[in-house]
């Protein structure tokens, strides 16, 4: 099976690493030239996941065409925010026949689109499916059992994705859910950090119990709002992963939100912003806004961003979770 995989980062390695078990042949791309060039070189990311090396019969390049032309399917791994002129890039050379697997979580900013809809948005191909759930890419690359949920407007995308991914340490549970699955992997970044704020306060096992419990409930109501099922918040893509995100420092969204919770400087915090990937930062605002338009109340996400935008007290998260509806 050849696979066009789209990303070098920490998540696309750990991608490439389960399909490169499952023997399909594989080119990887990133933007950058000089970043190709190392990775061929020294086949480690050193920043993104230094415990991994990449084998050598996987290619590395920064021409797109290469990367996606004539490949079984084409997974995306990148950051939410670049995905807009990603999918410019690759529409000179996407088909109808081409088959799409989004490993992206987010909702675009300004716009309020899921992944899917700017794939859609720019490319030929309606064969798109997204994968979500608990999987940190430095546990993938162990090869313990993980559990991940995969959703497609087309059974064969479906197939493929579980072609490619499905063997003896990772299942896959399909849905027909995409928008739904795509909601959960996207919200979940958001509320992780308000779970990261309850644990940076010093709040005890049994409230971030608490907090996981009436976030399950509101993903329920956001997932009703977007005409999702509210049932698809008990796969992987939902509790699964919100179990993971919200309870392991491990999440870069959890440590952000831990941070704030621990009232450091505005400088720390950018700067840990500068450096790393919180795509719960920048899906927060776009749910925010999107609830709003949808004239949808949902007090947490709300007060979440009423905290890290606004500046408003972190400890008002302790106070909410008892007073809440």
């Amino acid at each position: 099976m050849k696979i066009g995989l789209l990303g070098c980062g920490a998540y696309g390695l750990a991608l490439s690493s389960i399909m490169h078990d499952n023997k399909c042949d594989i080119t990887m791309w990133t933007r950058n030239e000089e970043e190709a060039k190392e990775l061929r070189e020294t086949r480690v990311n050193k920043k993104k996941l230094p415990d991994y090396t990449i084998p050598e019969d996987i290619k590395i390049t920064s021409n797109i065409e290469e990367c996606i032309t004539n490949k079984d399917l084409i997974v995306i791994a990148i950051p939410a925010a670049g995905i807009d002129s990603l999918a410019q890039l690759m529409a000179p050379y996407i088909s109808r026949k081409d088959h799409i697997l989004i490993a992206t979580k987010g909702i675009e900013q300004g716009t309020g689109l899921f992944i899917h809809e700017i794939i859609l948005k720019h490319l030929k191909t309606r064969n798109v499916a997204a994968i979500s759930g608990p999987s940190f890419a430095v546990d993938i690359i162990t090869k313990m059992p993980v559990g991940l949920a995969v959703a497609g407007k087309r059974r064969e995308t479906v197939r493929r994705a579980k072609e490619a991914l499905d063997n003896k340490y990772i299942k896959l549970r399909t849905s027909s859910d995409l928008i739904g699955i795509e909601a959960c992997g996207a919200i979940k970044n958001v509320v992780a950090i308000a779970a990261g704020m309850i644990d940076g306060l010093g709040a005890n096992d049994s409230t971030t119990a608490m907090f996981i419990t009436e976030a399950i409930h509101d993903m329920m109501n956001i997932l009703q709002a977007f005409h999702a099922k509210r049932k698809t918040v008990t796969t992987f893509a939902g509790l699964g992963d919100l179990l993971l995100t919200c309870t392991s420092v491990k999440s870069r969204n959890f440590s952000f939100g831990r941070l704030v919770g621990t009232n450091v400087s505005q400088e720390e915090i950018k700067e840990y912003l500068a450096n790393t990937t919180v795509e719960g930062y920048y899906t927060l605002e776009s749910i925010y806004k999107l609830l709003k338009d949808k004239k949808v109340s949902i007090p947490i996400i709300d007060l979440i961003y009423d905290i890290v935008v606004e500046g408003k007290n972190p400890e008002e998260l302790l106070t909410f979770l008892v007073e809440k509806d």
